[in-house]
């Protein structure tokens, strides 16, 4: 069976891709967006030579280089013919930016972890019996 035959199949696998299309999108803005907010500079390419550089770059990870004995961090972006580029201090700022977006996120996953109904904590007797001041 043809599984492009069906409409319906067609469609779901289209919204899959596009789904996953997207959420990689968003992490690369969202990671684009914090290394400007940790004082990256966008840097065009104006040779070939540059742009062959900015290619072999590995895609999605922050590459640390040394040139005429400084260190430099670079966040390639081919897409848009363009690397973020930054140095130490930057770079120590955007590790301080993702562990701060990281445990935003790991609160946020353990707060809608707790929203649980079948928890049933309403079936504790409410919260002023053995909670309050006193308790223990």
């Amino acid at each position: 069976m043809n599984p492009f035959k069906s409409p319906f199949i067609f469609l779901l696998a289209v919204a899959i891709a596009i789904a996953g299309c997207a959420t990689t999108q968003t992490s690369t803005q969202n990671r684009e967006s914090m290394l400007v907010a940790a004082g990256f500079k966008t840097v065009t390419p104006k040779t070939t030579a540059h742009q062959q550089k900015l290619q072999k770059l590995p895609p999605g990870k922050v590459t640390m280089i040394q040139k005429a004995g400084k260190t430099y961090y670079i966040f390639p972006d081919p897409a848009h013919n363009m690397a973020y580029v930054g140095g130490p201090k930057q770079y120590q700022e955007y590790q301080q930016l993702r562990a701060e977006k990281k445990l935003a996120n790991e609160n946020l996953e353990t707060a809608e972890m707790y929203q649980d109904p079948m928890m049933g904590w309403g079936a504790w007797g409410g919260w002023g019996m053995g909670w309050g001041p006193g308790w223990y």
